[in-house]
């Protein structure tokens, strides 16, 4: 065995391809295997070679002897995976002793400013190497500290924040970023045009052409010309198309990045000032300047000083701009990640987005640090994902391949039973040859590639409806996609809010409600004041841009916003917007408000600040406003209305979108922090935002759940209005009850807990964690109660190790969850990912904005955008509603499926059907000809193939889900029994031909000598080399090849089943008129020579009945499998049914009025490697 690397440090590696990699094996060339692996090479003449290409591993294993890692020249990945899969990387070494080096290089001495820099532990000494491996573009070295292979081309995450402003804030040193630039290579995010030449030999090299290479040989040696060439002109005209398509997509890609690597930027080094630089050469730790011109970032960075707004729309889909502040200066000696807690993003500038506007303060430019570099970054990221995909684990694909390898092992017996014919007949070399033969007709090559046949003409369906893709493989997949999980807003509900209403508060009182849109403008006061100057939004090319809750409530105003601009006074320097009333704003006592400083919102706290000044008064004022629980955490409680509580239920439990504000007077002498500014404020009142649902939502949400498809909705928002759009919705039906459950994280000694109430008894206390869940109204005794519908926020969802791992309740609240609100992104992955545990076929439907780890994550992510192709998901839809979920992933992804499963089953039946045939032939020592081999292969299956996958999706979705897998008894049955009909068939014409009165049999002498004579040019006993031979050369094969032509139709009319899936085959006009056309011409032949054979053999109508029948009446009848399940007492295996079974049988269940504890406390924490592998190691 090898020397393993810990599995901790090595799922880094591998993350962002939505599988870990967790073992790494060494090993060591070895020159006596090396010699003998030649050897065998040459005498195989490349077979070996093929075999290493293959397999890898096998190349690893027989060149090399395991070894430490750490001298180990060649490190065999394997994933962890159910692929388990295996990779080759050479390890290669880095020479630093080429660099001029400060003197003491050679000591134990430094060589990079940050001791604990990765490349300071693994620079051999004095040699000054470093060995590396890289890995699907990313490099590790080899720490020599903790014996490990560590990423390098980041800055450490150790860095506290007085480290990253002090040993970074001014450049590094010039030798330091040439050594930088040695070890992180260039900050490139390079995709190469791959020559056409590699392309082909990859695709020529494929274990299925390289099968039908070995196929098509041996059928030209026996001269079977004509069918050859036309698989020869098939194969090169498919693998031309592959290479073309796979070349078109590597120069789009290639296209894509190439601008990122010709930025130009102004870089600081201690030591040689700052100047103008290629982004390619930036290394982390650089310091760069931003100028204020607009600047797509060529790396991800850290602002520490300044601020910039920023365009994420790549990250997000939504081109909404984010303001982004300075690092904090603090002598915290926590990293800075830890002491920015989750909202560390505010404070970083990912690569591939679009500074907009750099504001500047009064000590210097906006300056910025280099985080990561290369294909380490947030778009280096995105890009690896499209160049390296998470490979899917679906059972057809699987299934297609033990369904190779069961007709090989039928082809095998085939070989063995023609040996034992010819072995007294024929030479061994004609044995063997036709041993072969045999064996290539029972496996038809086609079948991986037929595959993708159906995927093919739904992709081109689906683009038609304006529904885009990036991996069609997952097409099929969506067809067994049984969970759909929906974003709420800009998915379920409109993209915006809209301003319902103000409800200010006086005196510790409601006041009146002021609804918008109103006839009477917002008066005066301190919520107008909140409302005018409380937001992040900014003028961009003389339009209002931000956020659409922050534009509807400014717009509501009749305020207008000024460009703005860099103020300088006696204290120091501000950034400036100023907000004037508008023609249409009520009268205000001040000309103009003036935004000093903003505090912008985060998701973790929940709540924004800006400290504001009148124009023309010496007073100071900040606002705040958030989530209402928040904002009243910061209040004097004195100013929050008794009634607070009830008056939020009032309004949440309606579907609204409440705002809180306050205000307070700061005193800049008392209020010199944020703490101690945001404290004691007044509270000043609710804003009311509604958000509609699309029209289209309740219809489709109606429709998935006709077809027995759950559908889970996945919010941020707040738990009450997320259930009331729930129910608005038909989530929830309405006569369910709700129960909340409140979740408690640990704390202390006293570990986490969930607590169970109906809705309708609780106090709506949604200031802690707290999660809903609603069942249908109380049973009547005896009766049991049916499925719950269940909602929960991120609280209860398990970020902390503990709702996993302690909660008794985490299952079946998955099992049975309905609505999950308050999910951060990073959940809504985990969520995902959770589901797909439990064995769901999870589907996520999105606008890209916040929930890009989970469509990468679902089995089939569809991204509401009105781009053609998004990054972000597999499927990119442009009709912004939920339309394309039955679409894409019932109809199309079930009709596809269904599809693939007929062509596989065709060409199984259709290979079976030539073997058998052949078979009898050999029997009596002959063989079909040429032409009738051509006219089966090429004028039948070949067009069938092309044609049966045209029939389109059936508009109606059916309460069930096709069969997901080949090695089910109803396909493998249908296939026996289609089987046992072909046997019978071709037996009775066999034995009923010898049976005529006017039969002869052909002597085996004048066999062998026509074998002998037809042999040069054609396989078959119906030779056509010489004129004087007969057309016909056996009664038996003149039986037998209608026989099995017409049998090869009938089963393309058998499996181009329509309904429930696709719509009738009539409706399929190319494949209907082909099978007519093929039928007559079969018939033509098989009655054109007039003989009493034909006339007496009338069993084509009577199969094509036997065929159908069972097919229909037995095979595909759902109720009829059910109720044999029921018989014989089958259950499903899937995880998330034998908890459902589980809880139907629990009384007890779900409990109420109680409360769990976690039976384990723990700090552990998870981070979701989808969403968080851009912003860390």
């Amino acid at each position: 065995v090898g020397s393993r690397l810990a599995a901790s440090s090595f799922q880094q590696l591998c993350c962002t391809l939505n599988y870990i990699i967790s073992e790494i094996f060494g090993y060591k060339v070895q020159g006596c295997r090396k010699a003998l692996c030649i050897a065998g090479c040459i005498l195989s003449c490349g077979a070996l070679l093929l075999l290493f290409y293959w397999k890898p591993e096998w190349d690893v294993w027989a060149n090399c002897i395991p070894c430490s890692l750490e001298v180990a020249d060649v490190v065999l990945l394997r994933t962890t995976d159910e692929f388990q899969r295996y990779t080759r990387k050479k390890v290669t070494c880095i020479d630093l002793s080429t660099l001029l080096l400060p003197e003491g290089s050679k000591t134990d001495s430094p060589l990079v400013a940050d001791k604990d820099s990765v490349i300071n532990r693994a620079i051999m000494k004095p040699q000054l190497k470093m060995r590396c491996i890289q890995v699907q573009k990313i490099r590790y070295t080899w720490d020599f500290s903790v014996k490990e292979f560590k990423k390098v081309g980041s800055l450490e995450d150790s860095n506290t924040c007085h480290n990253i402003h002090h040993k970074f804030g001014a450049g590094l040193r010039r030798e330091e970023q040439k050594m930088r630039q040695l070890v992180c290579g260039p900050n490139a995010i390079e995709v190469e045009i791959r020559p056409i030449w590699k392309l082909l030999f990859k695709e020529i090299l494929n274990p299925f052409y390289v099968f039908q290479a070995f196929t098509l040989t041996l059928w030209l040696s026996q001269g079977y010309i004509e069918y050859s060439v036309a698989i020869i002109i098939l194969s090169v005209i498919s693998i031309g198309l592959t290479v073309y398509d796979l070349r078109q997509q590597s120069t789009k890609l290639h296209d894509l990045v190439e601008a990122h690597n010709k930025v130009e930027v102004t870089v600081c080094t201690k030591n040689e000032g700052c100047k103008k630089l290629e982004s390619r050469y930036l290394v982390p730790g650089d310091m760069f300047l931003l100028d204020g011109k607009k600047l797509s970032l060529p790396c991800d960075a850290v602002l520490i000083d300044g601020s910039c707004i920023v365009n994420e729309g790549m990250l997000t889909g939504e081109s909404i701009p984010v303001t982004k502040t300075p690092l904090p200066l603090t002598e915290s000696s926590m990293p800075w990640k830890t002491h920015s807690t989750e909202d560390y993003r505010r404070h970083v500038l990912f690569c591939g987005t679009e500074v907009i506007q750099a504001k500047p303060t009064g000590r210097g430019p906006v300056r910025a640090v280099v985080l990561q570099t290369g294909f380490n970054t947030a778009k280096g990221d995105l890009v690896r994902s499209i160049l390296y995909p998470k490979p899917m684990n679906f059972k057809l694909y699987r299934d297609a391949f033990k369904f190779i390898i069961g007709l090989s092992l039928i082809g095998v017996l085939g070989l063995i039973y023609t040996v034992c014919v010819f072995v007294y007949h024929k030479p061994v070399a004609e044995v063997v040859a036709m041993a072969l033969l045999l064996f290539t007709v029972s496996v038809p090559p086609a079948i991986p590639a037929a595959l993708t046949t159906g995927i093919v003409y739904a992709q081109r369906r689906l683009k038609k409806k304006k529904i885009f893709c990036i991996s069609p493989q997952r097409i099929n997949i969506c067809g067994q996609i049984n969970l759909v999980c929906f974003d709420k807003t800009g998915t379920l509900t409109e993209d915006g809010l809209d301003l319902w209403g103000v409800i200010p508060s006086e005196g510790s009182r409601f006041q009146k409600i002021h609804k918008f849109p109103s006839s009477t403008p917002l008066p005066w006061g301190p919520v107008c004041g909140a409302m005018v100057s409380c937001h992040s939004l900014v003028v961009l090319d003389e339009k209002i841009q931000g956020d659409p809750l922050d534009l509807k409530m400014f717009e509501a105003t009749h305020w207008e916003i000024e460009d703005c601009s860099t103020a300088q006074d006696g204290a120091g320097a501000f950034d400036t917007c100023i907000v004037r009333p508008g023609p249409k704003a009520s009268t205000a006592p001040v000309e103009g408000i003036a935004i000093l400083h903003q505090f912008p919102f985060s998701s973790g706290l929940q709540r924004m600040s800006v400290v504001t000044q009148k124009i023309g008064k010496e007073q100071y004022d900040l606002y705040m406003k958030g989530a209402p629980e928040t904002v009243t955490s910061f209040c004097r409680q004195e100013t929050v209305p008794a009634n607070f509580l009830k008056e939020l239920k009032t309004h949440t439990s309606q579907g609204f979108r409440v705002i809180a504000l306050a205000h307070k007077v700061l005193n800049l002498g008392g209020d010199a922090d944020v703490e101690a500014a945001e404290s004691d404020l007044e509270f000043l009142g609710l804003l009311v935002m509604e958000n509609r649902l699309k029209r289209e939502t309740e219809p489709v949400l109606r429709e998935l759940a006709a077809a027995r498809i759950r559908s889970v909705m996945v919010t941020g928002d707040n738990l009450q209005t997320a259930v009331t759009v729930a129910r608005s919705a038909g989530l929830v039906r309405g006569a369910s009850r709700v129960i909340l459950v409140e979740a408690s994280e640990p704390e202390g000694s006293a570990p986490a807990s969930l607590s169970w109430q109906l809705a309708e008894d609780s106090k709506a206390n949604t200031a802690g964690p707290s999660v809903s869940t609603s069942r249908r109204p109380d049973p009547a005794p005896g009766e049991r109660c049916g499925q719950a519908d269940f909602f929960r926020p991120h609280s209860a969802y398990a970020v902390n190790a503990s709702p996993r791992t302690a909660c008794c309740s985490f299952l079946q609240i998955l099992v049975n969850g309905t609505v999950f609100a308050r999910m951060s992104p990073a959940q809504k992955s985990s969520l995902v990912e959770e589901f797909q545990k439990l064995n769901y076929y999870v589907g996520m439907c999105g606008d890209g904005a916040n929930d890009c780890g989970a469509l990468k994550m679902a089995h089939a992510g569809i991204s509401l955008s009105e781009q053609e192709a998004s990054v972000a998901s597999p499927f990119t839809s442009q009709i912004p509603n939920i339309q394309c979920v039955p679409e894409l992933i019932s109809r199309e992804g079930r009709a596809a499926l269904v599809a693939s499963f007929g062509v596989v089953k065709y060409l199984t039946l259709y290979g079976l059907i030539q073997l058998f045939g052949t078979a009898l032939l050999f029997w009596q020592v002959q063989i079909f000809g040429n032409y009738q081999y051509l006219i089966q292969d090429v004028v039948i299956t070949l067009l069938v193939c092309l044609t049966m996958s045209l029939t389109e999706a059936y508009p109606k979705l059916a309460p069930y889900r096709p069969p997901g897998q080949l090695i089910s008894p109803p396909l493998l049955l249908s296939i026996v029994l289609n089987v046992c009909f072909t046997v019978v068939m071709q037996t009775c014409g066999f034995l009923l031909v010898k049976q005529q009165p006017w039969y002869t049999e052909l002597g085996m002498a004048a066999c062998n000598s026509l074998f002998l004579k037809g042999t040069s040019t054609s396989p078959g006993g119906n030779s056509t080399t010489s004129s004087d031979d007969s057309s016909v050369l056996s009664y038996e094969d003149t039986t037998l090849w209608p026989l099995s032509s017409i049998n090869c139709i009938i089963v393309a009319f058998v499996f181009s089943k329509g309904k429930p899936f696709r719509k009738p085959i009539y409706t399929n006009y190319v494949f209907s008129v082909l099978l007519a056309l093929q039928l007559g011409i079969c018939l033509f032949l098989f009655f054109a020579d007039i003989d009493a054979v034909y006339s007496g053999m009338q069993v084509t109508t009577a199969l094509t009945l036997l065929c159908v029948t069972p097919q229909d009446v037995i095979l595909q009848n759902k109720h009829l499998w059910l109720l044999l399940k029921k018989w014989f007492g089958f259950q499903s295996k899937s995880q998330y049914r034998k908890w459902q079974r589980k809880l139907q049988k629990d009384p007890n269940w779900p409990p109420l009025n109680a409360k769990d504890f976690a039976t384990k406390n723990t700090n552990e924490v998870y981070i979701n490697p989808i969403y968080e592998h851009n912003e860390g190691d």
